[in-house]
């Protein structure tokens, strides 16, 4: 059995009997459950008499059974075929939760928040026997602000239904409430964050759910109610960033500077065009062509066991996650008892230059529009982030860089772009006043008559702004530091569809 098999539990008699029938994809199967190893066991059995299991049984961990189907011994249902939930679910593991608290955002995305909570995620909740308090915001950054102050010792989890800004937005209210709650000083870029224990479930409700799929693999609403309902857990890398001593935001997915900098930054200004802004903001700022100048300094991530382009995703289970923990932890360890410091040890790389765009990724960040994302081969829980750096070139190559993010072909394989793995980088702009004023006169002799609105669009800009999660940083000068594992969500990560037999 694979991903959500849907299978039908038919129990003769009171759950206490160990032995009933089991039916997967329309074959009778005799099933076992094992509660001291917390497995259920089946194996195919035609017949009705009972057999013992063979070379071909099956088994599953199980840690919960939350409903059943009887069947009385004439084989009738009780109930008219329906499931009977159970009134205390047998639980075998703690890790399901049982009461949650919900944020709904009414607005993001295409506002369909509510109704798909309602429809597809609130049945399914109430099927499991899970409980919530449920809260529709009505203002930016109330969820930040909500576990700010509400005690959530109560809860056993926080969910999201709404887009990548919603997720953003209880990140930074768990992140944050955590810190303070251990005595921790967030604007310090080399305090060691503490980890929450509450994990966060997202149901995919915006425009491109990018940590949602880039975590599950789809952006569908119940399979990531499923994950939530089981109890999964997956750990994921934050990165934090700073300005002169001062945090600005937390990051899991998209920190860029240049061409997706100017891109929000033009597309906040049109939201009255809706989600179609920003395919036009993207236009606009792919003729504009403005290339920022300036320092990229990083420290390497020599812990990680994998690299940006060896073309090994990050799926369930991941070895390279867990590996690269254990080294970085192993790191930590000889730093506490002054061994070696590894940052001392290491050397920081440093790269001036003229760069179309700077991207630092934490996951692949895809969506389906781009199923292999920024960087197909980020991960999500080895303590790296992976740098991104496109030179200046042609309009017509950066085009082809663009649209490999749609393709199998691989994004890096340029001359113009270069790709580090690293757990930490600082960037530092570099302002020419008249190169500025050169690029301004031959932009608008080429484009202004599309965009001289935009003094962006004019190349008349020094500098540019960082986007971080969707949101606007408008300091070009950054510190960023990347968290191993700070978080954990609702999920197990993307999961290797099997490959089908050609002779079946």
């Amino acid at each position: 059995m694979t991903g959500w098999d849907i299978i039908m539990l038919q129990v003769q008699g009171p759950l206490t009997v160990p032995r009933s029938v089991l039916w997967v994809k329309r074959q009778r199967c005799a099933v076992c459950l094992e509660p001291a190893r917390a497995l259920l066991r089946w194996w195919r059995s035609p017949g009705t008499r009972p057999c013992t299991p063979g070379a071909d049984a099956c088994s599953v961990p199980v840690s919960e059974i939350i409903a059943v189907e009887e069947t009385d011994a004439h084989g009738k249902h009780s109930a008219s075929g329906r499931w009977q939930k159970m009134e205390k679910p047998f639980a075998f593991t703690a890790s399901r939760p049982k009461h949650l608290l919900v944020f709904i955002n009414p607005f993001g995305g295409k506002g369909q928040g509510k109704r798909i909570y309602e429809r597809k995620v609130a049945p399914l909740f109430t099927l499991a026997s899970i409980t919530t308090e449920i809260i529709i915001t009505d203002h930016a950054n109330q969820a930040k602000e909500t576990l700010y102050e509400i005690n959530i010792d109560s809860y056993d989890g926080i969910v999201c239904v709404g887009g990548d800004g919603m997720f953003s937005e209880v990140l930074h209210g768990l992140i944050g409430r955590t810190q303070r709650s251990a005595g921790i000083d967030p604007n310090h870029s080399k305090a060691v964050l503490v980890p929450s224990t509450l994990r966060i479930g997202i149901i995919p409700a915006g425009s491109t759910d990018c940590v949602c799929y880039s975590t599950v693999g789809t952006n569908d609403a119940e399979t990531s109610a499923l994950h939530i309902i089981v109890g999964d857990s997956l750990a994921m890398d934050v990165s934090s960033v700073h300005h002169n001593n001062t945090l600005l935001r937390y990051s899991v997915s998209l920190l860029g500077y240049g061409f997706y900098g100017d891109l929000i930054k033009d597309s906040e200004k049109k939201r009255w065009m809706g989600l179609i802004r920003y395919d036009f903001s993207g236009l606009k700022t792919f003729l504009s062509h403005h290339c920022y100048e300036g320092t990229v300094s990083f420290l390497p991530a020599q812990h990680t066991v994998g690299s940006p382009r060896d073309r090994k995703p990050c799926r369930a289970g991941c070895f390279v996650c867990r590996q690269s923990k254990q080294q970085l932890e192993e790191e930590q360890k000889k730093a506490s008892y002054g061994l070696e410091n590894a940052e001392e040890v290491e050397e920081w790389q440093v790269i001036n230059g003229k760069f179309l765009a700077i991207n630092a990724t934490n996951m692949s960040c895809a969506c389906p529009r781009s199923p292999g994302g920024l960087s197909p081969a980020a991960h999500l829980g080895d303590g790296s982030s992976d740098l991104i750096l496109i030179r200046k070139c042609s309009r017509f190559n950066f085009l082809r860089f663009l649209v490999r993010h749609t393709n199998q072909y691989d994004q890096f394989d340029f001359t113009f772009v270069d790709v580090y793995r690293v757990k930490k980088f600082q960037f530092t702009s570099k302002p020419t006043e008249e190169e500025d004023s050169n690029l301004k006169e031959r932009g608008k002799q080429r484009f202004g008559h599309i965009c001289n609105d935009s003094p962006m669009c004019g190349l008349s800009a020094s500098s540019s702004s960082w986007n971080c999660d969707g949101e606007i940083l408008h300091s070009p000068t950054i510190e960023v530091r990347v968290h191993c594992q700070l978080v954990r969500l609702f999920a197990r990560g993307i999961e290797e569809k099997p490959k089908r037999d050609p002779h079946s």
